[in-house]
């Protein structure tokens, strides 16, 4: 008969062992699969509930009209014309190892929401200055709507940025990307500040795969300014977005 005392490590090492097994670091952190515990990975239930987007404001499924161009690059409403490489072209519901459901655009970067951001009672991005720089938003030239894989496009819409350029909105959660991410696929910017999270094709948060909470890496710097820093490394930053 085996004591209870040792029925119990054998379980508790059981349960240690399946929370260890690779599949929850994010795809290139720390040179391949890692073990989850490494992140401080917590398994959760996949597509967490977002807040239910507004139904005033930056309407999902709606598209600004295309203004009327005043000068070269420019329409009436000062908006710059975006070029095809700044574009967020298409939206593709796409599963991923280790996190599953995500958004990706043209080029295959992995789409996120912004908890500091609003959907209701409308759209409203707060990701400004060095935040977007980090974390880039997803544009669109007015008149222009995105290709759509997988994802519907009631839920599509846009929002105003400070700058005129609309940015794509997904059930009214403002989109973006992570220059954190280096490589088509990857997440890292998964649970960064404890507010950044991989958006699933229904706008929610993705948190089946939620490793420790990291720092964002560092803003660019300008051309003009000394380069011979790490600008952009994943060692992480002191910012707080």
């Amino acid at each position: 008969m085996v004591p209870v005392k040792r029925k119990l490590i054998v379980v508790s090492a059981a349960i240690a062992a399946a929370f260890a097994l690779p599949g929850c670091a994010p795809a290139g952190y720390g040179g391949g699969d890692t073990a989850a515990a490494d992140y401080g990975a917590e398994p959760a239930a996949n597509a967490v509930a977002a807040t239910p987007g507004a139904t005033e404001g930056a309407t999902p499924g709606a598209t600004a009209s295309p203004g009327a161009e005043t000068e070269e690059g420019a329409d009436e409403s000062g908006a710059p014309e975006l070029s095809d490489d700044e574009v967020t072209s298409t939206l593709k519901a796409t599963s991923v190892k280790r996190m599953g459901e995500t958004v990706q655009n043209q080029d295959g970067f992995v789409l996120y929401r912004f908890d500091k951001d609003k959907a209701k009672p409308e759209a409203v991005s707060n990701c400004k200055g060095d935040c977007e720089k980090v974390w880039p938003a997803a544009v669109i030239n007015k008149g222009e709507t995105p290709k759509l894989e997988g994802v519907d496009a009631k839920l599509v819409g846009t929002v105003e940025r400070e700058d005129g350029t609309l940015q794509l909105t997904l059930d009214n959660w403002p989109l973006y990307t992570y220059i954190g991410d280096k490589e088509p696929g990857q997440w890292k910017g998964q649970n960064v500040a404890a507010a950044w999270f991989v958006i699933t094709p229904e706008g929610k948060k993705n948190l089946t795969c939620l490793p420790a909470v990291s720092k964002a890496v560092a803003p660019p710097k300008e051309e003009a300014a000394d380069t011979s820093g790490d600008a952009g490394s994943d060692s992480g930053s002191d910012y707080s977005y």
